[in-house]
């Protein structure tokens, strides 16, 4: 099984898209895993190892600060439909709910001057300003933004940092204990090279992730293949019933949106087997992406640097859509 989704994934190392890659088949009582290439590039050459920590980028989004939200919904502390507003009072449109946020049909948009620049406050501060396009709730336009927000929330209920609430409520009743907010850059596979010549080496890659800290609900997390297994497996088995309920992770797989034909889940995106079954999916910017079945028992690990030594690198956008539609035909056949 799945031998053309492998030789595809093994290709992006061939074909000189990625430095290396990492990468998990997960299937009923057998996970395959597979480590390929180099971890960089630059200034050498080195030889990616297993056990090496990928900045994460976007999957920190459903790893993380998802999951904290479905635990507060299980715990009543929160409703879908909530205004965002009614959490956060600074926040400046009132039609904007959780919901919205969750499967990216907020409509915010609008560009923050010289946001790079800011500091952490200040850039909060200024995406509670952004305007809500005409397409609120009709339309998935997928923002980082939105998954900030949350964590401004998760922050408000906790009185703590979402990146502490991820690793306290999360990442320890899982057992991930190879994951952090704050790796040891010899365990890191490094990311891009700044124009300054630096390369980013345990250090999160996502400018606003590196200016909002442990305050960032969208990025900044490192995995090991290793945790990201377990982190599957726990949502195709959930044996010990774990952080969240069966019957919660069971919703993970229907389209949320507010007219529900949209496509996006709770945090995920969701793609369809040839006959019609709902995966959960994800991407992040760094090259990781990852598919969960939860119905066959099936899974996709890929995690890679395919933005070392440039981001620069469409290919593999398009080689990772290939990769996931031959996954997704080869479970079935």
């Amino acid at each position: 099984m799945f031998e053309r989704t492998c030789d595809l994934i093994e290709n992006l190392y061939k074909d000189n898209i990625v430095p290396g890659v990492s990468y998990a088949v997960i299937k009923p009582g057998e996970v395959l895993t597979k480590v390929i290439g180099n971890s960089q590039l630059i200034p050498k050459v080195e030889k990616l190892k297993a056990g090496m920590l990928y900045d994460m980028a976007s999957l920190t989004k459903v790893v993380g600060t998802t999951t904290v939200i479905l635990k507060l919904f299980e715990d009543n502390k929160i409703s879908i439909d909530d205004k965002v507003k009614d959490y956060l009072p600074l926040f400046k449109d009132d039609r904007v709910t959780i919901r919205h946020l969750l499967t990216h049909t907020s409509a915010l948009n609008g560009y923050i001057p010289h946001r790079n620049e800011l500091n952490a406050q200040e850039l909060i501060e200024a995406m509670y300003t952004l305007k809500v396009g005409d397409w609120l709730g009709k339309k998935v336009v997928y923002t980082d933004t939105g998954l900030i927000l949350l964590g401004e929330i998760i922050q408000k209920i906790y009185n703590k940092p979402v990146q502490t609430v991820i690793m306290q409520e999360i990442l320890q009743p899982l057992q991930l204990f190879e994951s952090t907010f704050n790796p040891d850059p010899g365990l890191c596979v490094p990311t891009e090279v700044q124009k300054n010549g630096k390369v980013l080496k345990g250090i999160v890659h996502d400018p606003k992730a590196r200016i909002l800290g442990k305050y960032c609900g969208s990025a900044g997390l490192f995995m090991s293949l290793n945790d990201l297994i377990k982190f599957s497996n726990w949502i195709i088995h959930n044996s010990q019933n774990r952080v969240l309920k069966d019957k919660t992770i069971s919703k993970l797989f229907n389209d949320w949106t507010p007219n529900g034909t949209l496509g996006r889940s709770l945090g995920w995106d969701l793609r369809y087997r040839n006959d019609g079954v709902p995966c959960i999916y994800h991407t992040g910017y760094t090259g990781t992406f990852i598919l969960i079945d939860r119905d066959s028992g099936c899974g996709l690990i890929v995690l890679s640097n395919r933005v070392h030594p440039s981001s620069n690198n469409q290919i593999f956008l398009d080689r990772r859509d290939i990769i996931i539609s031959t996954f997704l035909d080869e479970i079935i056949n």
